[in-house]
Parts: C-alpha cells; structure tokens; sequence
C-alpha cells in the first residue's frame, strides 16, 4: 500500500466513524460541472485600466483551447459560457464544433448591455424607446445564437441604474425591464432558462434597476417557470447571508445557477473561495441539503443548478487562476458532502445549538485531499491539476500570441 492509499485509507475509516459513506460522496464529486466563462481567459481590468499579458487568446477559438486545459487537468469544466458580443462570430455552428473537438459544450450565452455608447443612460430601462428597442433586439440575437448552439441557459445582468435621485422614473424603468425581459421569455424554446442575475450597485450608484436577489425572484415568478435566479456571489452587500439566500430560492424552486467569485470589498471579481472559503461551503452545504429533500420538485432544482465561474483575473495568469478557482470550488463541494444531515437534524431537534454547530462546522475542517486524490486517480487526472499543468509546456507555447488579445 503507497502513501496516497494508506492517507485514503486513514480518511476511510475517519469518515465512517462519522456516519459517512464515502461511495456516496465520491459519486457526487464525479458528476460536479462547473461551466468556465471564455472572458475570464482574455484581457480584463478594473474601472481604470485593462492589463494586456502575453499570451491571452485573440479570439473566441482560443479563448476554447485555454478552456480545454484547465478541463483536461481538472476533469471539472466541461462548458464554456460565452459573452456576445466579445465572442461574436460569422458562423456559431463552427465554433461549436471546433468547441466539440476539444471536448467541450457551448454553455450559457451571456447578453452584453453595458459597453455600447448609446447604453451610457440604460439598455433596456433607457427612456428613449429606441434605445430599449435596440437593447430588447440584442436580447433576441441572443436567444438566437442559444437556439444555434443548443444552448440551455441564457444568462442576464444589466447595469442599469441612475447616479442620482431624480435621473430617471424608477417605477417606469421598472415597466420597461419586465416589458424586455417578457420579450426575450416568450422567444425562447420549452428547454431553454432564463437565469437572471442582481446587482446591489455599481456601475449605477445611487439606484439599480435590478438591484437585489427579491427583485430578480419577483421578475422570476412573473415571467414563468423558465425564468429563474442566478446568484453571483460577489453582488450583495457587506454580511448579506448569501447561504441563507440560496436555501430559500431552492425551497421556492427559484435558483437557478451560480456565478462563483470572491469579494473582500464590493464586486471584486476575485478567486472564487480566496476570501471566505467557509460561506462557500455554507452554500454548498445548504445546496446537498436539499438535494435529499422529500419533495421531488426540490431536488430537480438542485440538479439542475448550473455552477459557473464569473472571474476578472487581473494581476493573475488566466489559466492558473481558472484551475486555482474550480479547485477551491471542488474543494468546499467535498467537505460539504461530509456533513452528517441526521446529527445535524437530532441536534436541532434538541435545540442543542453547538452541537448543531459542531455537527456542520467539523465537516468543513475535514482535510479532504486524500478524497480528492482518489477521485482524480479513479478518473485518470493528475493528482495536482495546478501542477500538471505547470508542467506542460502550454503557458509558453501560448506566449507566440504576443500582447493585446481580446479584452473588455
């Protein structure tokens, strides 16, 4: 028996003394997918300058085969969510294919109503009808391409809002965000989702038209089944409890995906997990809860959450800090899966708060690598994904790109 066997054996037998059936977990863990954004893989920045790396892809294409590495060494990212119109091109069948001989889907299809001039004042809340038509028009391009592709989710955020009281008719603005959002609803197939997605502030600072995760499950419920919430965990205000936020959006069959990130501050766009890795597993936690619900409606919304990464690497090389993020997620998902759900429910029962506490919290101090080895080794992945990767010789071949590919 080598060292990762015995470290395997050692967890085994820790695990069942907890009640837990690592067949189970280990089940679990081989079916997570988690979807990579093709716009965390080019140029970004912040509000006051894009940083251009060596190296970054030129196009949607390449954006795909950076995609394909972090999915080849992970074993978790088989999809890609692309962003139109930073990923817009001629023939959406091609690039499909090209996406399918790496091995990859076409993910979520990603509307972008905040770059165009004309958007400066609002897309789809704009007071100029011709400006809410053109911005409900790419709305509709959008379901479009998603038919093109076969692509499930069409994913929405908007930046519209005002700066200042008075700038605009918030209950006007309101009318014309349900007045698109029902245009975009109606065209969509039967399988196809909308998953709306909220914002507390910024770029609008004084009011945002969709504002919080209320005013995303109220548009929701209006629209119809197809239409549910996305949480990015980096939209809500300082100590919002975002776990208890996703536990009721499953309960009323609302939660639709995530768009993982970390914040220190406000939307930081950081390394999903970096900052406060026990709130992710809090979610996760409220996530595998559900999944052993009674109610059959609950656990279909559970399997059907789509996990996506909605980074901003700025400082960071893009591939590494995409493996270093579906790990961290990988990660908080496996310790979540170790929580024992009938401690925790006796002790409620008994209102024996710490112990109700310690029955969660001791799942989240579980070292969980030797269970993450196994499962990598069982599926033919490397052991240390980051690694493997640093490895290759992929990160210098790429340089031949040169400086300046797409950016924001």
């Amino acid at each position: 028996m080598n060292v990762s066997d015995r470290a395997y054996a050692l967890f085994e037998e820790q695990q069942r003394a907890r009640g837990i059936d690592l067949n189970q977990v280990r089940a679990q863990l081989q079916a997570l997918a988690i979807e990579t954004p093709s716009w965390g893989y080019g140029d970004s920045g912040t509000r006051f300058k894009v940083f251009q790396k060596e190296g970054v892809p030129r196009n949607p294409y390449e954006k795909f085969e950076d995609a394909a590495q972090v999915h080849q060494v992970t074993g978790l990212c088989p999809s890609v969510a692309i962003h139109i119109p930073w990923d817009k091109v001629d023939d959406y069948s091609k690039l499909k294919s090209n996406a399918e001989g790496l091995g990859l889907a076409i993910g979520a299809v990603n509307p972008n109503l905040f770059q165009e001039d004309e958007y400066m004042l609002g897309s789809v809340t704009n007071a100029d009808p011709a400006i809410r038509r053109q911005a409900t028009d790419h709305l509709l391009a959008c379901v479009d391409i998603a038919k093109e592709i076969g692509s499930r989710d069409l994913s929405l955020w908007f930046a519209d809002g005002t700066n200042y009281p008075g700038q605009g008719d918030i209950r006007k603005r309101k009318a014309w965000m349900f007045e698109a959002l029902q245009a975009m609803y109606k065209a969509m197939t039967p399988s196809m989702r909308m998953l709306i997605e909220y914002k507390f502030f910024e770029p609008a600072f004084y009011h945002t038209d969709l504002a919080d995760w209320g005013m995303a499950y109220n548009y929701a419920c209006k629209l119809g089944p197809q239409a549910q919430v996305l949480v990015d965990t980096g939209h809500h205000a300082q100590g919002t409890n975002v776990e208890h936020i996703v536990a009721y959006l499953i309960d009323e069959q609302k939660l639709g995906g995530f768009h993982f990130n970390s914040r220190k501050y406000a939307d930081d766009d950081l390394i999903v997990g970096s900052m406060n890795p026990y709130e992710l597993f809090l979610i996760f936690y409220q996530i595998v809860s559900a999944a052993n619900d009674d109610e059959a409606a609950i656990r279909s919304t559970v399997n059907n959450i789509a996990y996506m990464i909605d980074q901003s690497h700025n400082i960071e090389q893009k591939i590494p800090a995409m493996i270093r993020s579906v790990m961290n997620v990988q990660t908080q998902y496996a310790k979540a899966l170790l929580v024992n759900h009938e401690e925790v429910a006796e002790a409620q029962s008994r209102q024996d708060v710490l112990g109700a506490e310690h029955a969660v919290r001791s799942a989240y101090e579980c070292d969980v690598t030797p269970l993450l080895h196994a499962v990598r080794e069982e599926r033919g992945l490397p052991l240390d994904p980051m690694q493997a990767y640093l490895s290759s010789s992929y990160g210098k071949d790429i340089l031949a790109r040169g400086r300046g590919g797409a950016s924001w």
